[in-house]
């Protein structure tokens, strides 16, 4: 039944004309620019360093975090927040070392990046790469979750009936409309409402994993105070607070075994090995060769490029708190029974704590979740665009230059036509997120591209030598390295090798039965395939002239840190020991 009060749609609506009316005065404000590419794409020169770090997380925290990450907190626990806690070593990286070789290079897009260093033939691989995706894997994935959720609120019907598809069909559409009009605004649109939209996300998510909190103290009986129930949740589910897993016995676990669902958690986060292998892979990849987060920097001059990075780094610390933490109060709520009507299903543990909370803060929940949702949907839009119209388009398809007016309206199509592919790829589930699980399934199919492109961009960033012919096979060596390690390593070399060990875990299908999965943990395999990826890039490299004429020349002067740039820096070191102290 709808669980939502008029407060609640009071209080989304006024969200919805908040972030509608900011966009429009910014837009307006902006309308000597309207037809300037740099301006649109960009935003060159006009973000400030906060609003740059508000952006980076207001598109990176979305349904694959409030529903996948908040899913696996339910699953998992704390050891799902490797990839909050890491990321913000991460961006520290990429604030240091990787914004001087693009701002000095004044690298705009990724695939210029690729050309720049190494030829045509590889930046238009990797384009095609890149566009494919942000459609088929990042988009679809954000739009399916996001509107699974918000249905699961405001429907009126069961899931699986065709009342609640027809629901989640029209929200599919809403979410999708309302990105759409963000992004047709331009990257300063998107950054500055993103201010708003981060805002609303850290408030709503915090609401509610303060109402959890005190929920599970209330039904524990320890006192409906938040403090009261987070001891409750350590106490209740210890193993829910170990940053890292346990190795589980190399066996076949059975349907409803603790081996069984032991197999399972270690092969989406494999103990102290995922740290010398993918954990540093997907983060460095993500937030460093990824047009999607590093556009929002690469239009401003490097103090603010590098205090914004770094900005956000500090915020993806508390984000584990929002994120999480509601996935294992719904944990320890379901497992003693007071959740009613919860399957226990990890991608409905976010929307079944938010059916408990009160009038008014459901509605400010639900708003947090559309900013998370929106914002990233604008985000992966306007690179999308951005990456076809200056990288494709006008390069490829233009019969003559294109003019700014062009590219514009270019730009524009390109994202109404991402938008409804997307839409019809998510219609029905044709890719299967929902049986995958949404983080996982992102994370794994991410993973496919990630060891070759990082390997790709790092050595070219910070090895003169490496070659146009080395970029390409790594890329694609990459690539197939990544699928077969995924798909075939088992058959060919077994479950054990010094590689790798593999794990057979069993789920029940769709018909009932158990079937049984045997695979090698996706984090490993992404170490090996990079690992493997990079031997072989030098090895190729070695055979070329000892400096690359394309290589990026450094300069060491650009490497200087300022006092504020430092203090952020120690700061989040510290902060990140601490929490690794406490939860190791």
């Amino acid at each position: 039944m709808n669980t939502l009060s008029s407060i609640d749609y009071i209080i989304f609506v006024l969200y919805f004309v908040l972030v509608a009316s900011y966009g429009y005065y910014v837009f307006k404000k902006k309308k000597a620019q309207e037809h300037d590419s740099k301006a649109f794409f960009l935003a060159e020169g006009s973000l400030t360093w906060w609003a740059i770090g508000a952006s980076l997380i207001a598109s990176n925290i979305s349904a694959e975090q409030f529903i996948g990450m908040s899913g696996e907190g339910f699953f998992v626990g704390t050891a799902v927040a490797a990839y909050e806690w890491i990321a913000a070593i991460a961006l520290i990286i990429i604030a240091v070392w990787f914004m001087p070789v693009y701002l000095k290079n004044r690298i705009f897009t990724m695939p210029q990046f690729l050309k720049t260093r190494y030829n045509d033939s590889v930046a238009l691989i990797m384009a095609i790469f890149w566009l494919f995706l942000y459609i088929l894997v990042n988009l679809t994935s954000i739009l399916y979750l996001g509107a699974t959720a918000i249905t699961g609120l405001v429907g009126d019907a069961t899931a699986g009936t065709p009342e609640f598809q027809n629901i989640l069909h029209l929200i599919m559409i809403g979410l999708a409309v309302f990105a759409l009009i963000i992004t047709l605004g331009g990257m300063k649109v998107i950054g500055y409402t993103d201010v708003i939209q981060v805002a609303v996300l850290i408030i709503g998510g915090l609401a509610t994993t303060y109402l959890a909190l005190t929920i599970v103290g209330d039904k524990l009986g320890v006192g409906n105070s938040a403090i009261a129930g987070f001891k409750a949740l350590m106490n209740d589910s210890p193993e829910h607070f170990k940053m890292i897993l346990p190795r589980p016995a190399a066996t076949t676990g059975t349907i409803n075994t603790p081996l069984n669902l032991d197999i399972q958690k270690w092969v989406v986060l494999p103990g102290i090995a995922m740290y010398f292998a993918g954990q540093w892979i997907v983060n460095l990849n993500y937030w460093g060769c990824n047009q999607y987060i590093t556009q929002r920097a690469l239009g401003a001059d490097l103090k603010t490029a590098r205090t914004g990075l770094i900005f956000a780094g500090m915020l993806k610390l508390m984000m584990p708190v929002i994120v999480m933490l509601p996935g294992i109060a719904a944990f320890v709520l379901h497992k003693h029974n007071a959740l009613p009507g919860f399957s226990g299903s990890k991608d409905g543990a976010y929307s079944a704590i938010l059916s408990f909370l009160p009038s008014g803060l459901k509605g400010l929940s639900i708003a947090a979740l559309t900013a998370a949702i929106v914002a990233s949907l604008a985000g992966k839009l306007n690179s999308i665009s951005t990456i076809f119209t200056l990288d494709i388009f006008s390069k490829y398809i233009a019969k003559e230059k294109a003019d700014e007016k062009k590219l514009v309206i270019t730009g524009r199509y390109t994202v109404l036509v991402a938008s409804i592919l997307a839409i019809l790829f998510t219609w029905n589930d044709l890719l299967g997120i929902g049986s995958e699980g949404g983080f996982t399934f992102i994370q794994k199919y991410t993973g496919f591209i990630s060891p070759g492109v990082f390997a790709m961009f790092l050595l070219g960033m910070f090895w003169k030598r490496t070659t146009g012919t080395a970029a390409i096979v790594g890329v694609v060596l990459g690539f197939v390295l990544a699928i077969f390690f995924n798909n075939y390593a088992v058959g060919i070399f077994g479950k054990e090798t010094w590689l790798y060990t593999a794990y057979t875990y069993e789920t029940l299908g769709k018909d009932g039965l158990a079937h049984a999965t045997t695979e090698i943990p996706f984090l490993i395999n992404m170490g090996w395939s990079f690992v493997i990826t990079v031997a072989t890039m030098i090895g190729i490299s070695l055979a070329g002239p000892k400096i690359n004429p394309k290589a990026f020349m450094t300069d060491k002067a650009l490497l200087k840190l300022d006092n504020r740039t430092i203090a952020m820096i120690v700061i989040t070191l510290i902060l990140l020991s601490a929490l690794y102290v406490k939860f190791w």
